[in-house]
């Protein structure tokens, strides 16, 4: 049986590509398959894949005819992928030699429903290593207890797919599928539902990701109307939570983490173009709108001065707005 199965999405990376795939192969193991997923690049990253392939053990490549971005492609790896244990990996990143033995050898010693591990930020020659942002370490958990508090940095802030490894019985359930065709912030409805409804996780001391962050190809980097995918990731965070059980006790949280979202983009609007700086302006108004007004005021005076002082005006126009259509009916 395939012990583990590593999903890898590709798109117009030809230039980073060779690291992942050399570090893949320093990673492979007989019972270890690679689900390496071409998502309609038109660069030479196709190439790069057949050749990987012809060499590396265990790996098998799937092709998008249209570009359907990341979670859709880490969608078609799942569809594929046979083994007992699932982890996710971005074409552009690498991995240390034996990471993902010792990741396996983590999952089986505590047995639960998924891990997650740290990692290390590569900005050009610049190392950082970065912390889940929870403090108890090889103990088994409800996943729930990692979403609060509200206001400070917990698990679900951490949503990175690939920082982690997670049991085909998720897969079954149906709880690590992404939400299909969004282009940013997919694992964030995604972090949410596995600490909602995962029955146990744990985090442990393992280092063995080498995130590359500020990749010119990123979407990250890319200031055009995908980015505002996030309104919709966020949305449906909201959607979900309200339905939950406790939502009395999450909406608080998620609805101060939506906020922080809203004001990060608002704060770096100049990396957009023009129109899409007004649509973020617009449809981060409208957002706000939807949210529940007395859990909206309560995040609003919990954040720091400036971010609460930028979101306060952003729902001041929407007042003015309604008012003044309310005076001319």
């Amino acid at each position: 049986m395939v012990k583990l199965s590593a999903i890898v999405p590709f798109y117009n990376v030809q230039a980073y590509a060779p690291d992942m795939l050399r570090s893949l192969f320093l990673n492979s193991r007989a019972d270890f398959e690679f689900v390496l997923v071409d998502d309609c690049s038109k660069d030479e990253t196709p190439e790069l894949l057949e050749r990987a392939c012809r060499t590396l053990p265990g790996a098998t490549l799937v092709r998008h005819e249209v570009n359907g971005g990341l979670a859709t492609a880490r969608n078609t790896g799942l569809a594929a992928a046979q083994g007992e244990y699932i982890t996710f990996l971005d074409g552009d990143d690498w991995l240390a030699p034996g990471y993902l033995a010792e990741l396996v050898a983590a999952a089986e010693r505590l047995g639960c429903d998924f891990l997650r591990t740290d990692h290390v930020q590569c900005t050009g020659k610049e190392r950082t290593i970065r912390r889940v942002p929870h403090g108890r370490r090889d103990e088994v958990l409800d996943p729930r207890s990692a979403i609060l508090p509200a206001d400070r940095s917990t698990s679900v802030d951490y949503p990175f797919a690939w920082a982690g490894i997670y049991h085909r019985r998720l897969k079954d359930a149906g709880l690590l599928d992404f939400p299909d065709g969004l282009r940013t912030a997919e694992d964030r409805p995604w972090i949410w539902r596995l600490h909602r409804e995962a029955e146990s996780f744990a985090v442990v001391n393992l280092l063995g990701v080498f995130y590359r962050r500020g990749v010119a190809t990123s979407l990250t980097q890319i200031g055009d109307v995908r980015q505002l995918d996030f309104i919709r990731s966020f949305d449906q965070v909201l959607e979900e939570t309200a339905r939950d059980p406790e939502a009395e006790q999450l909406m608080p949280k998620a609805v101060r983490t939506y906020c922080a979202i809203i004001s990060h983009h608002l704060n770096n609007i100049e990396r957009f173009e023009p129109a899409v700086a007004r649509k973020l302006r617009t449809m981060s108004s409208a957002a706000l709108k939807r949210m529940p007004q007395d859990i909206l005021t309560e995040a609003l005076d919990s954040m720091d001065v400036e971010r609460s002082a930028r979101l306060r005006r952003l729902r001041r126009r929407i007042t003015a707005g309604t008012d003044s259509a309310t005076a001319a009916a």
